[in-house]
């Protein structure tokens, strides 16, 4: 058991049986009445996300979640393979899971996988990854309709916006939380 001082960032607590993961807190000290904890959290297996204040000293329920180093092998019908970096073992996560990384996820790319009692809850992807262009239009000089970026198919079958120069079979930097284009990269 623990209180609500312990909450972090990252925080996993059991709240009425269910896992939720803390996105954001804030202590808080009124001028009047008690301090309390407000928090942000995000249910681990549907994904809700609510918020939630706790009043300060209570006692939480944390899950013991274990953090560990993967590298993504190849899909299997619905679900992924990983092979932990430490033992070796493979690893079957769902689809559901894995959720919108697999928009990212290229063989042998390095993954954190969260599990609890082992069950995979979530993958962390690193901050960015590296992607192919597979397919864009080519940017026509003077088109500034579209404030100078286009549709790009990647690797991965994700669609990104990119700049104008940027052409089919180019190396790009790609930010794993919103998609975003960060750059080309040099082969």
């Amino acid at each position: 058991m623990a209180t609500t001082n312990d909450i972090k960032n990252g925080t996993v607590l059991k709240l009425e049986g269910q896992l939720w993961n803390v996105i954001e807190f804030q202590h808080v000290k009124p001028g009047k009445g008690g301090a309390f904890v407000r928090t942000k959290m995000r249910n681990i297996l549907s994904g809700k996300v609510v918020d939630k204040t706790f009043n300060a000293g209570l006692k939480i329920e944390t899950a013991t979640v274990d953090r560990s180093d993967y590298q993504y092998l190849y899909q299997d019908g619905e679900d992924f393979v990983f092979m932990d970096n430490q033992n070796y073992d493979q690893l079957t996560v769902s689809a559901k899971t894995v959720g919108d990384a697999t928009n990212f996820l290229l063989e042998n790319i390095n993954v954190t996988i969260a599990l609890h009692e082992g069950t995979p809850l979530y993958i962390e992807l690193p901050p960015s990854v590296q992607l192919r262009i597979t397919y864009t239009e080519p940017g026509l000089q003077g088109d500034r309709s579209s404030a100078g970026t286009k549709p790009a198919t990647v690797e991965t079958g994700y669609e990104i916006q990119v700049p104008l120069f940027v052409d089919n079979d180019t190396l790009v930097k790609v930010d794993t939380r919103d998609g975003s284009y960060l750059g080309r990269v040099s082969e």
